[in-house]
């Protein structure tokens, strides 16, 4: 069941295409399996790739030798670190964390090391995927094998193995700054540190102050679909990538670059998407796809295997957090310390910036001290992970805002309208709080049934928690065509993952009083409409909805052109409602959108128009989670007995794919908070790399989470439409956490809260009295 919470706006229009539920554009495709997927493509001549990985999660290679492999029949071509162009010509800039295509390079195929197992070391190329799996045994790498780093902790202590010689701690002010340059040896990449106020006068003013310490596991997006890549580098220089990626321009610019080849010979055609909740975005195999074609003269077509997506793409980071609080006896946060370390994985780029300037964020503190370490260790380099970074730090603090509220003998929800962060409140980083319905949010939980229903019945209990996220903006392009018979084509850059292709037709259907139906959306390449940003940060629906509504009015303007030249008047006296164009002249001058639409080839051909967005102002997310649950004490077993989902959405463009955004997000965190984790050896081989024993959560361990869309409105955008696909992931870990502490009175610290992590805990506790 859902249910809207709205707010009443005054004066203006209601909207008639955006907030509806018309059947999307691409159902048909994808239910009788039309819609093809990179794994889909298929042509002639294709070779197939495979890549060979390192046995070793820490080790030099000293070096490759690709004789015998390249000796075996139906073997074409071979390629290793040094076919890079980048390799040569360039250094790893360690104080660029983001986009930075040389460490992309380390990453896509090891040059000098390799730095965890499952690192591309070469790849092969060959008339079957058996012929290519067979010459990757023959390829001989002499490997000086070094001693790994498997978490957060050990990297940081003094003297443990370096993964990069060369590599210098940072302290950055700024998420993706470079920083300043200590010159000091580490494995922690970067620093970032807000403060304000007065920390020591803030907690000695505080009459509850609790300390607490947290630690989460590495956990995997878990995307159905594997990566997979197919490339052709034509004689004449251009080079076409057909893949599974979350943004083409990004896939593009990756590839170009670590190819030493202008974007503008690069084609990247972007397949339709399995899933990728910010973990496609990077590329792994593109460039070696095209290199391997290169080499070879033919297509050649890469798909990972589900070990190899595990061991070798990017999970999110483990952690190691403290969080510590104080509020006076009113409720009132005095103060606010939290700290976190990250793992980024093998090379710089943990979202733990994300973390520190959203795991506070939900409360007004005066004062308050965030510390945040990226710190690099022997794993697969982290990639993004639906709103990365703020699950692990909200985790930290709304673990530790419950138990205060406890000791306080206060309402936990009250407690958090109490110090809610207001607009033009400062955030962690400093920034004020844009316009977001927190607040309304907050009051929509509380006034819920579910807050206040019964809940009987031993070992049950009720866990609350909320969460932040900033969301982005970036720039998107659209272009729209108008057909004779009424429709309108429409091309933009956004690659589809959660029903944007829908959800953007709809904004342009609204500007142009046309059905959603009329409206036919298509992800086009990269030559065929402007830049794009990701899909990803929530931006989508927002951005390239801007991009859209931007183009209709530019078509709504040259079709009102085309009807005055129809009727003889003036552009101005011709006026538009519900899709009707209207002479204000002439009333009895009327002509539909279709009827306009087959008059345009006789009155100066054909309209269209395209626009691109790059908004300045972007709204944030907030969501909160309401859960109940059940503990076997005898086993462990954490059952989830009723979830109810909120998240204030602006304006839901959609609201059945809204739904679909937060229930999706809360099964993920359900998942990561109860189940899921890379359990690893002492040597760094992750040893559950299979969908059978990497333990994600299906429809029979969740109850049907209720999703409660509160709609406030983002004054950024025309139609009040806001990013949504994130944030429900940031709440459920420590409102899990804090149900099973009703359920039980044992504080859940560590993730994920299996069977046998709960039965320690409850041991512990019967052992300490």
């Amino acid at each position: 069941m859902t249910t809207t919470v709205e707010k009443k706006t005054e004066g203006k229009a209601p909207l008639k295409v955006v907030g509806t539920r018309p059947i999307r554009h691409d159902s048909l495709d994808k239910v009788t399996g039309r819609a093809r997927f990179g794994a889909d493509i298929d042509m002639a001549g294709m070779l197939h790739g495979k890549v060979l990985r390192s046995p070793h999660a820490h080790a030099r290679i000293r070096s490759i030798d690709v004789r015998k492999a390249l000796a075996l029949p139906g073997v074409k071509a071979v390629v290793t670190a040094r076919d890079l162009p980048i390799i040569k010509d360039a250094v790893v800039d360690f104080g660029e964390t983001q986009g930075n295509a040389r460490m992309l390079a380390e990453n896509v195929l090891a040059h000098a090391k390799a730095l965890y197992v499952g690192h591309a070391v070469a790849a092969v190329a060959a008339t079957s995927p058996h012929i290519a799996e067979e010459a990757l045994k023959l390829i001989e790498v002499d490997y000086e094998v070094l001693p790994p780093v498997m978490n957060v902790r050990d990297a940081m202590k003094d003297g443990a193995p370096l993964l990069h010689d060369d590599m210098t701690l940072r302290n950055v002010a700024e998420r993706f700054a470079r920083g300043t340059d200590t010159g000091i040896k580490s494995n922690i990449a970067s620093h970032i540190q807000f403060k304000r106020g007065d920390l020591e006068k803030g907690f000695q003013e505080a009459a509850v102050v609790v300390e607490r310490e947290f630690n989460t596991r590495t956990v995997h997006q878990g995307y159905i679909e594997p990566h997979v890549s197919t490339a052709y580098w034509a004689p004449d220089g251009h080079i076409t990538v057909w893949t599974s990626t979350q943004g083409a321009f990004g896939i593009r610019d990756q590839t170009a670059a670590m190819l030493d080849v202008p974007p503008s010979t690069v084609k990247v055609v972007p397949m339709e998407i399995g899933g990728g909740f910010g973990g496609k975005i990077n590329t792994y195999l593109d460039p070696v796809a095209a290199l391997l074609s290169r080499k070879s003269g033919q297509p050649v077509k890469m798909v990972m295997t589900r070990k190899e997506v595990f061991e070798a793409t990017g999970p999110t980071s483990a952690s190691y957090m403290r969080a510590k609080i104080g509020a006076a006896k009113d409720g009132r946060i005095t103060a606010a310390q939290l700290y976190l370390a990250f793992e980024a994985g093998a090379f710089p780029g943990s979202p733990v910036g994300a973390g520190a300037g959203t795991g506070l964020a939900p409360y007004k503190i005066d004062n308050l001290l965030v510390d945040g370490y990226d710190v690099v260790v022997n794993k697969p380099k982290v990639a993004a992970y639906r709103a990365p970074g703020s699950p692990q730090a909200a985790f930290a603090v709304e673990t530790v805002v419950d138990e205060l509220a406890e000791k306080l003998g206060m309402d936990p929800l009250e407690f958090r309208l109490k110090n809610a962060t207001k607009e033009g409140d400062r955030l962690p980083s400093g920034v004020q709080m844009p316009p977001v319905g927190y607040i309304e949010m907050l009051q929509a939980m509380k006034q819920h049934p579910h807050y206040s229903a019964p809940l009987s019945g031993p070992n049950r209990g009720r866990g609350v928690a909320v969460g932040y996220w900033h969301n982005a903006g970036f720039s998107s392009s659209a272009t729209l065509s108008v057909n004779a018979d009424g429709k309108v084509s429409l091309v933009t850059g956004s690659v589809d993952i959660g029903g944007t292709r829908t959800a953007v037709a709809m904004q342009a259907a609204e500007v142009l009083g046309i059905r959603a139906e009329d409206v036919m959306p298509t992800v086009g390449d990269t030559d065929s409409v402007g830049w794009t940003g990701v899909t990803g940060g929530s931006r989508t629906a927002f951005s390239t909805g801007l991009a859209a509504i931007a183009a209709a009015e530019d078509v709504k303007r040259q079709m009102i052109a085309r009807a005055a030249l129809l009727w003889e008047t003036q552009p101005q006296d011709v006026a538009v409602r519900d899709g009707v164009f209207v002479s204000t002249k002439n009333p009895q001058s009327r002509l539909t959108f279709k009827e306009l639409a087959g008059k345009l080839m006789r009155t100066g051909g054909p309209v269209s128009a395209s626009a691109s967005s790059n908004p300045r102002k972007v709204s944030p997310a907030v969501a909160g989670l309401i859960v109940d649950v059940e503990v076997d004490t005898d086993t462990g077993k954490t059952t989830l007995l009723r979830c109810t989902a909120f998240q204030e959405v602006g304006k839901a463009a959609h609201p059945t794919y809204v739904e679909g955004q937060t229930q999706g997000g809360t099964a993920q965190a359900l998942g990561w908070a109860l189940n899921e984790e890379y359990v690893w050896s002492k040597d760094g081989v992750m040893l559950n790399s299979t969908w059978l024993d990497y333990r994600m959560p299906t429809s029979l361990d969740l109850p049907m989470i209720e999703a409660v869309l509160v709609e406030v409105g983002n004054p950024a955008h025309p139609f009040g439409i806001r990013g949504v696909g994130e944030v429900s992931i940031v709440p459920p870990l420590a409102a899990v956490a804090n149900a099973v502490h009703k359920a039980i009175g044992v504080r859940m610290r560590d993730l994920p809260m299996s069977p046998e992590a709960v039965r320690r805990a409850i041991e512990a506790k019967s052992a300490t009295g």
